[in-house]
Protein backbone atom coordinates (compact mmCIF):
# COMPACT_ATOMS: atom_id res chain seq x y z
CA UNK A 1 0.00 0.00 0.00
CA UNK A 2 2.89 2.34 0.89
CA UNK A 3 4.38 2.12 -2.74
CA UNK A 4 1.11 2.40 -4.27
CA UNK A 5 0.15 5.84 -2.44
CA UNK A 6 3.71 7.22 -3.10
CA UNK A 7 3.85 5.93 -7.01
CA UNK A 8 0.19 7.74 -7.11
CA UNK A 9 1.60 10.80 -5.47
CA UNK A 10 4.15 11.06 -7.95
CA UNK A 11 2.44 10.88 -10.83
CA UNK A 12 2.31 14.12 -13.47
CA UNK A 13 -1.81 14.16 -11.91
CA UNK A 14 -1.46 13.13 -8.29
CA UNK A 15 -4.03 10.57 -7.23
CA UNK A 16 -4.62 8.00 -4.34
CA UNK A 17 -6.64 4.64 -4.60
CA UNK A 18 -10.16 5.24 -3.27
CA UNK A 19 -9.96 1.86 -0.97
CA UNK A 20 -7.99 4.51 1.10
CA UNK A 21 -11.76 5.61 2.15
CA UNK A 22 -12.61 2.82 4.16
CA UNK A 23 -10.86 2.91 7.46
CA UNK A 24 -13.18 2.84 10.43
CA UNK A 25 -13.85 6.71 10.51
CA UNK A 26 -14.23 6.62 6.44
CA UNK A 27 -16.67 4.11 6.72
CA UNK A 28 -18.78 5.75 9.90
CA UNK A 29 -18.22 8.50 7.62
CA UNK A 30 -19.71 6.95 4.28
CA UNK A 31 -22.81 5.83 6.11
CA UNK A 32 -23.39 9.55 7.15
CA UNK A 33 -23.37 10.52 3.64
CA UNK A 34 -26.20 7.95 2.37
CA UNK A 35 -28.51 9.46 4.89
CA UNK A 36 -27.69 12.86 3.46
CA UNK A 37 -30.73 14.53 1.51
CA UNK A 38 -28.76 15.41 -1.48
CA UNK A 39 -27.02 11.93 -1.92
CA UNK A 40 -30.09 10.29 -3.60
CA UNK A 41 -28.34 7.24 -4.76
CA UNK A 42 -28.98 5.20 -1.62
CA UNK A 43 -32.33 5.82 -0.34
CA UNK A 44 -33.27 5.25 -4.53
CA UNK A 45 -31.55 2.13 -4.22
CA UNK A 46 -33.34 0.86 -1.34
CA UNK A 47 -36.47 2.22 -2.68
CA UNK A 48 -35.94 0.10 -5.93
CA UNK A 49 -35.24 -3.30 -4.01
CA UNK A 50 -38.17 -2.86 -1.82
CA UNK A 51 -40.71 -2.19 -4.80
CA UNK A 52 -39.35 -5.08 -6.35
CA UNK A 53 -38.14 -7.53 -4.29
CA UNK A 54 -40.37 -10.28 -4.82
CA UNK A 55 -39.10 -10.56 -8.28
CA UNK A 56 -35.25 -10.22 -7.57
CA UNK A 57 -35.74 -13.25 -5.09
CA UNK A 58 -36.83 -15.24 -7.57
CA UNK A 59 -34.36 -14.57 -9.91
CA UNK A 60 -31.79 -15.82 -7.72
CA UNK A 61 -33.25 -18.83 -7.17
CA UNK A 62 -32.94 -21.07 -3.82
CA UNK A 63 -29.75 -22.53 -2.19
CA UNK A 64 -28.08 -19.33 -3.44
CA UNK A 65 -24.49 -17.98 -1.75
CA UNK A 66 -24.53 -14.37 -1.55
CA UNK A 67 -21.27 -12.84 -2.29
CA UNK A 68 -21.58 -9.62 -1.01
CA UNK A 69 -18.26 -7.39 -2.23
CA UNK A 70 -17.71 -4.13 -0.14
CA UNK A 71 -20.65 -5.35 2.65
CA UNK A 72 -20.19 -2.52 4.96
CA UNK A 73 -22.97 -2.14 7.41
CA UNK A 74 -24.82 -4.73 5.59
CA UNK A 75 -28.14 -2.86 5.81
CA UNK A 76 -29.07 -3.83 2.03
CA UNK A 77 -28.29 -6.79 2.36
CA UNK A 78 -30.63 -8.16 5.93
CA UNK A 79 -33.68 -7.04 3.42
CA UNK A 80 -32.04 -8.92 0.41
CA UNK A 81 -31.51 -12.37 2.72
CA UNK A 82 -35.27 -11.90 4.00
CA UNK A 83 -36.56 -12.58 0.73
CA UNK A 84 -34.28 -15.24 -0.53
CA UNK A 85 -35.45 -18.53 -0.48
CA UNK A 86 -33.59 -21.18 0.75
CA UNK A 87 -30.34 -19.48 1.18
CA UNK A 88 -26.92 -21.34 1.90
CA UNK A 89 -24.43 -18.90 2.61
CA UNK A 90 -23.37 -15.46 3.05
CA UNK A 91 -20.23 -14.28 2.26
CA UNK A 92 -19.54 -10.52 2.99
CA UNK A 93 -16.12 -8.90 1.76
CA UNK A 94 -14.89 -5.61 2.99
CA UNK A 95 -11.26 -4.17 3.76
CA UNK A 96 -12.45 -2.89 7.33
CA UNK A 97 -11.98 -5.65 9.46
CA UNK A 98 -14.07 -3.82 12.63
CA UNK A 99 -17.17 -3.36 10.50
CA UNK A 100 -17.06 -6.65 8.68
CA UNK A 101 -16.58 -8.15 11.84
CA UNK A 102 -19.42 -6.27 13.41
CA UNK A 103 -22.05 -6.45 10.51
CA UNK A 104 -21.29 -10.63 10.28
CA UNK A 105 -21.94 -10.79 13.52
CA UNK A 106 -25.38 -8.98 13.71
CA UNK A 107 -26.05 -11.24 10.55
CA UNK A 108 -25.16 -14.52 11.96
CA UNK A 109 -27.75 -13.39 15.17
CA UNK A 110 -30.53 -12.79 13.10
CA UNK A 111 -30.50 -15.64 10.77
CA UNK A 112 -28.82 -18.62 12.78
CA UNK A 113 -29.31 -21.17 10.34
CA UNK A 114 -26.85 -19.35 7.42
CA UNK A 115 -23.50 -20.23 7.00
CA UNK A 116 -21.78 -16.72 7.92
CA UNK A 117 -18.66 -16.47 6.22
CA UNK A 118 -16.58 -13.32 6.05
CA UNK A 119 -13.90 -12.51 4.27
CA UNK A 120 -11.80 -9.42 5.18
CA UNK A 121 -9.43 -8.10 1.97
CA UNK A 122 -9.84 -5.30 -0.82
CA UNK A 123 -11.96 -7.20 -3.45
CA UNK A 124 -9.41 -5.65 -6.36
CA UNK A 125 -7.68 -8.14 -5.49
CA UNK A 126 -7.65 -12.02 -6.24
CA UNK A 127 -10.30 -13.87 -3.67
CA UNK A 128 -10.73 -16.82 -2.63
CA UNK A 129 -14.20 -17.42 -1.62
CA UNK A 130 -14.66 -19.99 1.13
CA UNK A 131 -16.43 -23.40 0.59
CA UNK A 132 -19.91 -24.06 2.53
CA UNK A 133 -21.22 -26.60 4.72
CA UNK A 134 -24.21 -26.41 3.15
CA UNK A 135 -25.23 -27.37 -0.07
CA UNK A 136 -25.07 -24.38 -2.97
CA UNK A 137 -27.34 -24.63 -6.34
CA UNK A 138 -25.39 -20.99 -7.77
CA UNK A 139 -23.71 -18.44 -6.32
CA UNK A 140 -24.40 -14.54 -6.47
CA UNK A 141 -22.84 -11.63 -6.47
CA UNK A 142 -24.06 -8.56 -4.78
CA UNK A 143 -22.81 -5.07 -5.41
CA UNK A 144 -24.96 -2.46 -4.47
CA UNK A 145 -24.05 1.01 -4.15
CA UNK A 146 -23.02 1.92 -8.05
CA UNK A 147 -19.64 1.27 -6.89
CA UNK A 148 -19.08 -0.34 -10.23
CA UNK A 149 -18.48 3.32 -11.33
CA UNK A 150 -15.08 3.86 -9.32
CA UNK A 151 -13.31 1.85 -12.20
CA UNK A 152 -12.22 3.56 -15.87
CA UNK A 153 -14.05 1.38 -18.23
CA UNK A 154 -10.97 -0.94 -18.88
CA UNK A 155 -10.73 -2.06 -14.82
CA UNK A 156 -14.33 -2.26 -14.85
CA UNK A 157 -14.13 -4.73 -17.78
CA UNK A 158 -11.03 -6.85 -16.15
CA UNK A 159 -13.16 -6.71 -12.48
CA UNK A 160 -16.41 -7.75 -13.98
CA UNK A 161 -14.65 -10.61 -15.38
CA UNK A 162 -13.20 -11.29 -12.49
CA UNK A 163 -16.50 -11.98 -10.52
CA UNK A 164 -17.92 -13.85 -13.32
CA UNK A 165 -15.23 -16.05 -12.78
CA UNK A 166 -16.22 -16.59 -9.05
CA UNK A 167 -19.89 -16.73 -10.02
CA UNK A 168 -19.30 -20.02 -12.83
CA UNK A 169 -21.98 -20.69 -15.79
CA UNK A 170 -24.98 -21.01 -13.84
CA UNK A 171 -23.88 -17.77 -11.52
CA UNK A 172 -25.25 -13.93 -11.44
CA UNK A 173 -24.53 -10.97 -10.37
CA UNK A 174 -26.84 -8.50 -8.71
CA UNK A 175 -25.59 -4.80 -9.01
CA UNK A 176 -26.28 -0.85 -8.46
CA UNK A 177 -25.40 1.33 -11.72
CA UNK A 178 -26.17 5.13 -11.36
CA UNK A 179 -27.91 6.87 -14.21
CA UNK A 180 -26.55 9.57 -16.21
CA UNK A 181 -28.97 12.66 -15.43
CA UNK A 182 -28.57 16.64 -14.88
CA UNK A 183 -25.05 17.61 -13.39
CA UNK A 184 -26.59 19.75 -11.41
CA UNK A 185 -28.20 16.76 -9.43
CA UNK A 186 -24.97 14.61 -9.45
CA UNK A 187 -22.59 17.96 -8.24
CA UNK A 188 -25.42 18.43 -5.19
CA UNK A 189 -24.92 14.46 -4.54
CA UNK A 190 -20.90 14.81 -3.94
CA UNK A 191 -20.90 18.89 -2.39
CA UNK A 192 -23.39 18.45 0.17
CA UNK A 193 -24.46 21.27 2.59
CA UNK A 194 -23.31 19.79 5.56
CA UNK A 195 -19.41 19.13 4.63
CA UNK A 196 -19.80 15.24 4.97
CA UNK A 197 -18.06 14.59 1.87
CA UNK A 198 -15.55 16.73 2.20
CA UNK A 199 -14.21 14.76 5.63
CA UNK A 200 -15.32 11.72 3.95
CA UNK A 201 -12.35 13.16 1.17
CA UNK A 202 -10.29 15.06 3.62
CA UNK A 203 -9.85 11.26 5.86
CA UNK A 204 -8.51 9.61 3.39
CA UNK A 205 -5.27 12.01 4.25
CA UNK A 206 -5.78 11.53 7.82
CA UNK A 207 -5.24 7.63 7.55
CA UNK A 208 -2.07 8.42 5.53
CA UNK A 209 -0.62 10.36 8.29
CA UNK A 210 -1.81 7.87 10.66
CA UNK A 211 -0.78 4.74 8.90
CA UNK A 212 2.46 5.94 6.78
CA UNK A 213 4.20 8.62 8.88
CA UNK A 214 2.83 11.07 6.22
CA UNK A 215 2.53 14.69 7.64
CA UNK A 216 -0.23 16.16 5.60
CA UNK A 217 -1.78 19.23 6.73
CA UNK A 218 -5.33 18.44 6.67
CA UNK A 219 -6.13 22.29 6.62
CA UNK A 220 -4.23 23.15 3.58
CA UNK A 221 -6.25 21.43 1.42
CA UNK A 222 -9.85 21.38 -0.02
CA UNK A 223 -12.57 19.07 -0.85
CA UNK A 224 -13.50 19.88 -4.67
CA UNK A 225 -16.14 17.46 -6.71
CA UNK A 226 -16.27 18.08 -10.24
CA UNK A 227 -18.46 16.63 -13.07
CA UNK A 228 -16.53 15.72 -16.77
CA UNK A 229 -19.08 15.54 -18.87
CA UNK A 230 -16.98 14.06 -22.10
CA UNK A 231 -16.83 10.71 -19.98
CA UNK A 232 -19.61 11.26 -18.25
CA UNK A 233 -18.36 10.68 -14.39
CA UNK A 234 -17.98 12.86 -11.22
CA UNK A 235 -13.94 13.03 -9.86
CA UNK A 236 -13.33 14.29 -6.34
CA UNK A 237 -9.95 16.08 -5.74
CA UNK A 238 -8.15 17.13 -2.87
CA UNK A 239 -6.66 20.46 -3.45
CA UNK A 240 -3.34 22.06 -2.16
CA UNK A 241 -4.42 25.58 -1.05
CA UNK A 242 -0.46 26.73 -1.05
CA UNK A 243 2.54 25.47 -2.11
CA UNK A 244 4.09 22.69 0.11
CA UNK A 245 5.91 19.90 0.30
CA UNK A 246 4.79 16.58 2.40
CA UNK A 247 6.40 13.69 3.34
CA UNK A 248 5.43 10.16 3.03
CA UNK A 249 7.44 7.14 4.97
CA UNK A 250 10.57 9.31 3.88
CA UNK A 251 9.81 10.33 0.24
CA UNK A 252 9.25 14.23 -0.40
CA UNK A 253 6.30 15.02 -2.77
CA UNK A 254 5.73 18.68 -3.41
CA UNK A 255 2.38 20.78 -3.89
CA UNK A 256 2.27 23.60 -6.35
CA UNK A 257 -0.98 25.44 -4.97
CA UNK A 258 -3.99 24.51 -7.04
CA UNK A 259 -2.43 21.59 -7.99
CA UNK A 260 -4.67 18.17 -6.84
CA UNK A 261 -5.02 14.72 -5.70
CA UNK A 262 -7.40 12.80 -7.56
CA UNK A 263 -9.16 10.39 -5.07
CA UNK A 264 -12.18 8.91 -6.88
CA UNK A 265 -14.53 8.81 -10.21
CA UNK A 266 -17.73 7.71 -10.21
CA UNK A 267 -18.70 7.00 -13.84
CA UNK A 268 -22.49 7.54 -14.72
CA UNK A 269 -24.02 5.29 -17.36
CA UNK A 270 -27.05 4.92 -19.56
CA UNK A 271 -28.99 1.64 -19.41
CA UNK A 272 -27.42 0.54 -22.53
CA UNK A 273 -24.12 2.02 -22.16
CA UNK A 274 -24.02 -0.52 -18.53
CA UNK A 275 -25.62 -3.63 -20.93
CA UNK A 276 -22.33 -2.95 -23.64
CA UNK A 277 -19.60 -2.47 -20.45
CA UNK A 278 -21.26 -5.77 -18.54
CA UNK A 279 -21.13 -7.94 -21.93
CA UNK A 280 -17.08 -7.29 -22.58
CA UNK A 281 -17.08 -8.21 -18.73
CA UNK A 282 -18.33 -11.43 -19.22
CA UNK A 283 -22.28 -11.05 -18.03
CA UNK A 284 -25.36 -10.49 -20.05
CA UNK A 285 -28.03 -8.25 -18.73
CA UNK A 286 -31.32 -10.03 -17.54
CA UNK A 287 -33.48 -7.63 -15.71
CA UNK A 288 -33.64 -3.47 -15.23
CA UNK A 289 -35.39 -2.22 -12.01
CA UNK A 290 -35.01 1.68 -12.12
CA UNK A 291 -37.17 4.41 -10.28
CA UNK A 292 -39.80 6.69 -11.86
CA UNK A 293 -37.02 9.04 -12.52
CA UNK A 294 -34.41 7.22 -13.82
CA UNK A 295 -32.43 7.96 -11.39
CA UNK A 296 -31.02 5.18 -10.68
CA UNK A 297 -31.04 1.10 -10.95
CA UNK A 298 -30.52 -2.07 -10.12
CA UNK A 299 -29.46 -4.74 -13.05
CA UNK A 300 -29.40 -8.49 -12.88
CA UNK A 301 -26.98 -9.93 -15.07
CA UNK A 302 -26.06 -13.54 -15.74
CA UNK A 303 -22.92 -14.84 -16.66
CA UNK A 304 -22.56 -16.04 -20.50
CA UNK A 305 -20.24 -18.52 -22.42
CA UNK A 306 -17.17 -16.16 -23.02
CA UNK A 307 -16.21 -15.43 -19.62
CA UNK A 308 -13.23 -17.77 -19.32
CA UNK A 309 -11.68 -16.00 -22.38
Amino acid sequence: MRDEIVAGLEKPQKELPCKLFYDERGSHLFEKITMLEEYYLTRTEVAIMEENIGDIASRLGDRCMLIEFGSGSGEKTRFLLEHLKNPAAYVPIDISKEQLMRSAARIAATYPGLDILPVCADYNDAIQIPSSVKTVDRRIVYYPGSTIGNFHRDEAVDFLRRIARICGPTGGLLIGVDLKKDPAVLLRAYNDSQGVTADFNLNVLVRINREFDADFDIDRFRHVATFDPSNGRIELHLVSLADQTVRVEGAEIVFEKGESIWTESSYKFTVEEFSKLAFAGGFQTKKVWTDDEQLFSVQYLTTHSDIDA
